[in-house]
């Protein structure tokens, strides 16, 4: 303690060590930011990353395999045949839409040919076939 000037704070012997590694910090900080925006870095970790992923590839694909084989042994399907049926399921969604927008169009028809106001249209049951009317039910029950 120095009573002498009024300053209770004692040396510090290492504050000069501080200041030189905080300004060696600050530089180094700024030479890295510099060298990681370059294209050389970019070119170069580029190349490491696809070094990493050609060497994990046979083992990327074991694992697979030996998924596969283990939600077929539980009797689950995989990511794929989920993703297929989906597709399928879409396909056949479609094909009904537009079933049921021919058969609303043929209703029409029936209808202004014979004069018929809309809802008065013919149901035909013609060999355990539905009737034009059972497709639009399905989407909220629709007259035609």
């Amino acid at each position: 303690m120095n009573g002498e000037n009024g300053n209770t704070k004692p040396a510090d012997p290492f504050e000069a060590f501080r200041s030189i590694r905080d300004s060696y910090f600050d530089s180094m900080s700024k030479v890295m930011i510099d060298a990681v925006n370059s294209e050389e870095y970019a070119q170069a970790t580029g190349a490491m990353l696809n070094g990493a992923l050609t060497a994990s590839a046979p083992f990327r694909e074991g694992f697979d395999k030996a998924v596969a084989a283990g939600l077929a042994q539980s009797q689950l399907p995989s990511r794929q045949e989920l993703a297929a049926l989906a597709e399928r399921f879409t396909h056949v969604e479609m094909r009904l839409d537009d079933m049921d927008a021919k058969l609303d169009r043929i209703a029409e028809m029936l209808s202004a040919s014979q004069g018929l106001p809309k809802q008065a249209a013919p149901q035909t049951h013609s060999g355990g076939a539905k009737s034009p009317n059972h497709a639009s039910h399905r989407k909220g029950q629709r007259s035609l």
